[in-house]
């Protein structure tokens, strides 16, 4: 596995693009995953790893998250997905499946209303902002219910990404991501669209994401049983399978068929991805 990471300016805003293949050149697919409000490409590093058995993948950390450098002014959604469709144009990516978790799923959704281009298929992992939780008191207790359940070492990822965002930059971008209307921007999309979440997420609960899923149509949603918000990091392999399953449904096997509009396909897990054993089996592959 190659992976090499570096930081561009786009417009006085710092990128870190973290790229990973298995022969250090360009294949496809071509995997793009874009982090959440207080975090970094380290929350999409176990998928990106899994992607990149199958082709390109890379992953971002946005303007005053990961360690690059604070804008002097909020970024709102539609500024982010501009930024980053520069990124693109500065690496002559091809059309890549966009992957966003949490508020990186508003910013690839706007990315694909903005320049549809480079987007062949959208994935929305643990999507924001459910309406109940539309508020920032109600974002914080949701977000600490699901930090209570998380393992120890989400907890410390966690804990390291937001203390080195800021709360001051954290705050401020939690307006931007609290106003922007996912649903409405959503259905204007017309590339395929795959919702996940895990089942015991409180943030983004199943009846917003059936919603979400519904808002265009023949999107699925995939539930992974006895998982949280952070979905893609605590079992990127099911979620890489249904990745994958999207962008290649011959080749993706059983249970990656395609549903309904908005037809729920729980998936349960059988044991915990713990870091240690991701990382053996990736040792393996190597």
């Amino acid at each position: 596995m190659i992976a090499a990471g570096r930081v561009l300016t786009v417009g006085g805003l710092q990128f870190r693009v973290v790229q990973s293949s298995l022969e250090g050149r360009m294949s496809r697919p071509v995997f793009v995953i874009v982090h959440g409000i207080g975090s970094s490409h380290r929350y999409g590093t176990r998928l990106q790893n899994e992607l990149a058995l199958a082709g390109e993948s890379l992953s971002l950390d946005l303007p005053g998250f990961g360690g690059m450098r604070t804008p002097g002014h909020p970024l709102s959604i539609e500024a982010y997905a501009s930024m980053i469709g520069r990124v693109f144009d500065a690496l002559h990516l091809p059309n890549a499946v966009l992957i966003g978790h949490s508020m990186g799923a508003q910013i690839v959704t706007e990315l694909a209303l903005q320049r549809p281009e480079l987007v062949s298929h959208l994935v929305l992992i643990g999507p924001v902002v459910d309406p109940s939780r539309d508020t920032l008191l109600r974002q914080t207790a949701a977000l600490a219910r699901d930090s209570l359940g998380e393992p120890l070492f989400v907890k410390r990822t966690a804990l390291a990404d937001t203390a080195r965002a800021g709360l001051r930059w954290f705050l401020r971008e939690t307006s931007p991501m609290l106003a922007y209307p996912l649903r409405e921007r959503l259905s204007g999309v017309r590339v395929p669209v795959l919702v996940v979440r895990g089942t015991d997420d409180p943030i983004a609960r199943h009846e917003w994401c059936a919603a979400v899923a519904g808002s265009v149509p023949g999107t699925r949603l995939v539930e992974v049983c006895g998982q949280r918000h952070v979905v893609h990091l605590t079992a990127p392999r099911r979620v890489a399978a249904h990745i994958l399953g999207l962008v290649r449904p011959i080749a993706a096997g059983p249970g990656a068929s395609r549903g309904g509009v908005g037809a729920p396909a729980a998936e349960c897990v059988e044991g915990a991805e713990t870091p240690e054993g991701i990382e053996a089996a990736e040792g393996e592959r190597r």
